[in-house]
């Protein structure tokens, strides 16, 4: 049973550290791209987008408009570089979770529903890069690496 055990966990475990790059750069190239040419398209729509956020709901929606817009284009192309991955991840979350409420809430009947929503699916992979970060092949990770010995300097280290 040990080698078993060994086999399933341990060293399938050992191979997946080989490719621990992967997850990250593919859920900022995934949901940057979604983000940034969705809010791009928002941004050059904005009368029939204020109108659809009027339709919701939003408040003040001649300025939560472009707000918004801006923020899934600019969160998502930061996500695209991995730039400011943590910071960029975080008002993509809230968005996510306004839209639930707003343009979804009444289609909530169970949970199920609720977890099937794709604003759901990209909540969870905005939550998870805001926790995890951007990876190895990312600005933040380049940023962070020539920036280690200068505050590492500064400390003391």
């Amino acid at each position: 049973m040990q080698g078993l055990t060994d086999w399933l966990i341990v060293r399938t475990e050992h191979l997946a550290s080989y490719f621990s790059w992967l997850p990250p750069l593919f859920a900022r190239l995934v949901v940057g791209w979604v983000f940034m040419w969705s809010g791009w398209a928002k941004l050059n729509n904005l009368p029939q987008m204020i109108e659809n956020f009027t339709e919701w709901g939003i408040p003040l929606p001649h300025i939560m408009t472009p707000f918004v817009s801006g923020v899934e284009f600019i969160g998502g192309l930061l996500l695209l570089l991995g730039l400011f991955t943590r910071i960029a991840a975080v008002p993509l979350v809230i968005i996510m979770i306004v839209a639930i409420i707003s343009a979804k809430y009444d289609q909530i009947d169970s949970l199920e529903t609720l977890l099937g929503f794709e604003e759901v699916a990209y909540m969870a992979l905005f939550g998870w890069l805001a926790v995890a970060g951007p990876g190895p092949l990312s600005l933040d990770h380049a940023l962070k690496s020539r920036m280690a010995p200068a505050f590492n300097q500064r400390r003391g280290f």
